[in-house]
């Protein structure tokens, strides 16, 4: 459980770095950091059995 918590935070992260290189606006790369975050944190809550 833990493992798999570590490795969803760790993938979260390494999307956000992307993201963060890719040419876009500001605009588009607000909304995709969001979408992310917002993927990521249901899927650490399905690990830590909340949802």
């Amino acid at each position: 459980m833990l493992i798999g918590a570590l490795i969803t935070f760790v993938v979260v992260i390494l999307v956000l770095y992307l993201i963060n290189l890719l040419p876009l606006d500001g605009r588009a790369k607000q909304i995709a950091r969001v979408v992310v975050i917002i993927i990521g944190i249901i899927s650490l809550l399905k690990y830590i059995a909340v949802i």
